[in-house]
């Protein structure tokens, strides 16, 4: 409960005081991919794929339009860092406290939490890559933009995509490598 009520997934709902369903059992996003609709309203998972349905304000759009073209070469650069990690690295409006996110690639896509359900139940599941989401308006995603090495910048993207990783309640592969790097950028 405490890992689904802190999600950085939830804070555009928040924002907007959208009413959000936490569902904590481990079947529950199992159940749902059955059961698309409750009571004549539509089931949608917050991380997965695209924020539809939920009407921005002209002003809204326009800011992320702006931000979008801002960052271009930050989200290029970023994919190209994290290579294979990623199926695609976006703007988002979703976050407003957190600097990244990882989503699955769309609705009818696997969530990373299903996906490692399968694995522990012995089910052979292929890899999907997450899309990795970046606020444009944190500091440590607008420090990428002002960066000039690229290999610090390389470590700063993995990082923020660490980062996202563990906070969606995933594991690292080298945790060890991940301490190293928060510790260098850390020590500066």
């Amino acid at each position: 409960y405490a890992a689904a009520i802190g999600s950085p997934h939830l804070e555009y709902f928040k924002k907007k005081d959208i009413e959000v369903i936490l569902l904590t059992d481990r079947v529950d996003e199992w159940l749902l991919s059955a059961m698309t609709e409750f009571d004549g309203k539509t089931l949608k998972s917050v991380a997965k794929g695209e924020l539809d349905g939920i009407e921005d304000t002209e002003e809204e759009k326009a800011h992320q339009e702006e931000q979008e073209k801002d960052f271009e070469t930050v989200v290029k650069q970023v994919k190209e860092a994290l290579g294979e990690k990623v199926s695609d690295v976006k703007i988002t409006t979703r976050l407003t406290d957190s600097p990244s996110c990882v989503v699955a690639q769309d609705n009818n896509a696997m969530s990373m939490h299903l996906q490692r359900m399968m694995a522990q139940a012995g089910q052979t599941m292929p890899a999907q890559a997450p899309v990795l989401e970046l606020n444009p308006d944190h500091n440590l995603v607008a420090r990428l933009k002002d960066e000039q090495d690229d290999a610090r910048f390389g470590e700063l993207s993995t990082l923020l995509f660490e980062q996202a990783l563990l906070t969606e309640g995933g594991q690292l592969d080298d945790p060890v490598a991940f301490v190293k790097r928060m510790n260098a950028l850390l020590a500066g």
